[in-house]
C-alpha cells in the first residue's frame, strides 16, 4: 500500500484518461485522480489542489504537454511528471529528459502505468 497521493491525467482522448483512471483505480483505491481534456483546463482544475502524479499527452489542442509540463512544474516543484504519448522519437524522449520528465510510450498498458506509477509513488 501507498501513501495517499493525487494523480492529474491530461489527455485530449476520454478513452486514455479512462483507462489510466482504470489503472489508478484498481491498484490504489486511497489516491484521488483529476482529469483535464487539455492544458488549459489541466492548469484550471490544478488551482489550490496538490498534485503529486502526473500523466500528459503530448499532443493536445492549445498546449503541448511539454509545454503544460513547465507550466505545471512551476506551481508543483516536487511532482512526477510523465509524458504518456504515441510521438516516440528519440528527439521527444531526449527533450523530456532534459526536463526531467518521464516517457511512457503508447500505447497504454496497465503494465507500462504501473511501472511509471509505482516508481513515481516512492
Amino acid at each position: 500500500m501507498t501513501a495517499k497521493k493525487t494523480v492529474l491525467v491530461v489527455d485530449d482522448s476520454r478513452m486514455s484518461r479512462m483507462m489510466i483512471s482504470k489503472i489508478i483505480n484498481a491498484h490504489f483505491p486511497e489516491w484521488d485522480v483529476v482529469e483535464a481534456g487539455n492544458g488549459d483546463e489541466a492548469l484550471a482544475v490544478t488551482e489550490g489542489k496538490q498534485i503529486d502524479i502526473m500523466t500528459l499527452d503530448m499532443n493536445m489542442p492549445g498546449m503541448n504537454g511539454f509545454e503544460l509540463g513547465t507550466r505545471l512544474r512551476e506551481r508543483f516543484p516536487d511532482a512526477k511528471i510523465s509524458l504518456v504519448t504515441a510521438n516516440i522519437q528519440p528527439a521527444v524522449k531526449e527533450k523530456a529528459k532534459e526536463a526531467d520528465i518521464r516517457f511512457v510510450p503508447k500505447p497504454i498498458t496497465e503494465e507500462k502505468m504501473l511501472g511509471y506509477f509505482r516508481a513515481a509513488a516512492i
